[in-house]
């Protein structure tokens, strides 16, 4: 296995975890409460509206493991066990669950669908926030990455910016993981953009709700416009709102396009040690499927 390849893609999934632990501490805050309690944020600290340990993250790593872990269980695709992996995460009780995906989760509880309706109130960040492992498991399949993604995305979130989002920040840490530089992430950005003009992000409007739009605007204004990982991270928690999320897919992107040795030693060294074990697992494992060394299942 390449091993610059491989330093990008542990970089994405690491980076990806530590901007949801920073991001956390800040989540639901406006800039000027985050300027007024904390000056500028830079530290993993925990606290925050979920009280967390210092390197805890939420959700977004959490779901992202969930649906890893059915990828490698299966060495390949299967929808089912990744919608079983979703409601055992649900039913441990964690600390953070968005609306939209415990209606999609509860749904196949009880119903057994692996998909809902098309809905206009589904166009939350949810989706698209957990869909890494699916990069990292199709680096060399375009056509499973938008089929899987989409699938996984439809179990809590059917909508089509929803779908375009997620589809559009999963080729572009595609991309990044390749060698690929900040050209081809702006080609794929007005691709998006042409699709659907809601996610113009220039001039930025400076929204960073858990609405789809806004999250992205936000994700690929700091993008283009910072040139650290650590600058990247700091700018994007700091403008508050969805920070956990907002946070993780910078990281995602930051850890694809500067490396792992880009993260900052202390954002690693906070991380929890028992993500960042399952992580590195993963990540490993995932690209053993992505670069075709695993057998691949429909179902």
């Amino acid at each position: 296995m390449n091993e610059q390849l491989m330093n990008r893609a542990l970089g994405t999934y690491l980076g990806f975890a530590c901007g949801d632990a920073l991001g956390a501490t800040v989540e639901f805050m406006a800039p000027k409460q985050i300027q007024n309690r904390y000056g500028v944020h830079t530290e993993m600290i925990g606290g925050g509206w979920l009280g967390l340990e210092p390197g805890q993250v939420t959700d977004d790593t959490q779901m992202s493991l969930a649906l890893g872990q059915a990828i490698i269980d299966h060495q390949g695709w299967n929808l089912r066990a990744v919608a079983d992996n979703f409601l055992a995460w649900l039913e441990s009780d964690p600390p953070d669950v968005g609306n939209t995906c415990r209606r999609g989760i509860l749904r196949y509880r009880d119903e057994g669908l692996l998909a809902g309706l098309p809905r206009e109130d589904d166009a939350g960040n949810g989706a698209c926030m957990r869909n890494l492992p699916v990069v990292l498991a199709t680096l060399d399949r375009p056509d499973d990455l938008e089929a899987w993604s989409l699938e996984q995305s439809h179990i809590t979130h059917h909508n089509s910016l929803s779908d375009a989002a997620t589809l559009a920040l999963g080729r572009m840490t595609n991309l990044l993981i390749h060698g690929q530089g900040l050209d081809a992430c702006r080609l794929e950005a007005e691709r998006l953009i042409d699709q659907h003009s809601e996610f113009a992000y220039n001039p930025y409007p400076g929204k960073a709700s858990g609405y789809i739009v806004d999250t992205v605007q936000t994700v690929l204004h700091y993008f283009f416009n910072t040139d650290s990982f650590e600058s990247y991270l700091i700018a994007i928690v700091n403008q508050g709102g969805d920070a956990d999320t907002t946070g993780a897919l910078a990281g995602m992107l930051a850890g694809a396009k500067y490396g792992l040795e880009q993260i900052p030693q202390r954002w690693l060294d906070s991380l929890d040690r028992s993500i960042d074990v399952k992580i590195q697992e993963q990540t490993s494992a995932l690209l053993g499927v992505g670069l075709g060394e695993g057998q691949i299942r429909q179902g």
